[in-house]
């Protein structure tokens, strides 16, 4: 690794005091066997109402290298991991989750396919210690996407990887709210590469991602990268006007020639159908207005409490970059209090 290189990790948390202290454990002794520097742990608190905030500000007071990035609110996983993207300032930026079920200590190798020339090096997960229909709703969802998507999505690849500064430039600049960050991430480009790692399981607590959260997360990769569902519409509708046709003919030949109605319950099961069917339709184009909707208000994608240690790495420079970016294109709102913390 060339010695004048800097690395971020950029790590959303929410409720994760148990895991705070072995977070931090584990990632400043990857930082302790790196070269160059000085490198930097962005940590964005999501609003956790537990003891997160505090012992993450207080591991910033132990050491420098430690960034503390406190939302106001709750704003969601893909939103914190943009904080942390918006807020790194290292000439490459590992993405992890702050559960450690990816191992921080695989930064080692991802550093070495970035010497390689690459852009980007995404984990793709190789085992999964969730239960079994989880692991099968993750293989499904991932095979979907890839094959509605207009981007060639990888397969199996999350959150976690390595990107490099104008990878984290390019990102910087989309302003959709309602992310699907690896999908953003492939659809920059430059040279990318999956490197199969194991994921393990949680180190402690629960998993926050609910069912109801990653179908969310699912749907917003879907309406994100990809407009299939509305040529669907399209085309099932050609289908059923091109099968009406013949169905139509029969109808008045039976009328006409064999003198018998059809059936009520044919009649039924016809309107119920394309009543259904049309249901289903307008909901998915309700999806796509909604999210149009949600765009045109502009509203910041997060909004940050304070920021503890941000001047101890990046210094001024990174300050003023901050703010140009907050007034450029309102990814988020930062309010300053008496003592010069935002």
């Amino acid at each position: 690794m060339n010695q004048a290189e800097r690395v971020s990790f950029a790590i959303p948390v929410y409720n994760e005091e148990a895991v705070v202290p072995e977070l931090i454990r584990r990632t400043t002794s990857v930082l302790d066997s790196l070269p160059g520097g000085p490198h930097e742990i962005v940590l964005v608190d999501d609003g956790s109402s537990d003891r997160t905030l505090e012992l993450l500000e207080r591991a910033a007071t132990e050491d420098p290298r430690i960034v503390v990035v406190a939302l106001s609110r709750n704003f969601g996983h893909q939103a914190a991991l943009g904080a942390g993207l918006d807020h790194v300032s290292g000439d490459v930026t590992v993405l992890m989750d702050g559960d450690l079920q990816d191992p921080p200590e695989a930064v080692v190798t991802l550093l070495e396919w970035y010497q390689e020339g690459y852009d980007v090096v995404y984990a793709q997960r190789a085992s999964r210690k969730e239960s079994w229909w989880l692991r099968l709703c993750y293989y499904l969802f991932y095979r979907l996407i890839a094959a509605l998507s207009s981007v060639q999505l990888p397969l199996d690849a999350g959150d976690f990887g390595l990107m490099s500064r104008r990878v984290i430039d390019e990102i910087r600049k989309m302003p959709e709210h309602h992310r699907y960050l690896r999908g953003m991430r492939t659809w920059v480009g430059f040279r990318q590469i999956g490197i199969p790692i194991e994921r393990s399981t949680r180190h402690a607590g629960h998993a926050k991602y609910t069912p109801l959260k990653l179908f969310k997360l699912a749907f917003d990769g879907i309406f994100a990268f990809s407009i299939v569902p509305l040529r669907a519409a399209a085309i099932l509708g050609t289908v059923a006007m091109v099968l009406s046709v013949p169905f139509a003919l029969y109808s008045v030949y039976v009328k006409l020639w064999l003198g018998s109605p059809q059936g009520f319950t044919a009649l039924i099961l016809a309107i119920t159908f394309f009543s259904g069917i049309n249901l289903f339709f307008l909901g998915i184009i309700g999806e796509y207005v909604g999210r149009v909707y949600e765009e045109a208000k502009a509203r910041p994608h997060y909004v940050v409490r304070k920021i503890v240690n941000q001047s101890r790495i990046g210094g001024e420079e990174m300050k003023n970059e901050i703010n140009t970016r907050e007034f450029r294109s309102r990814r988020y709102i930062s309010v300053l209090g008496p003592n010069g913390e935002m």
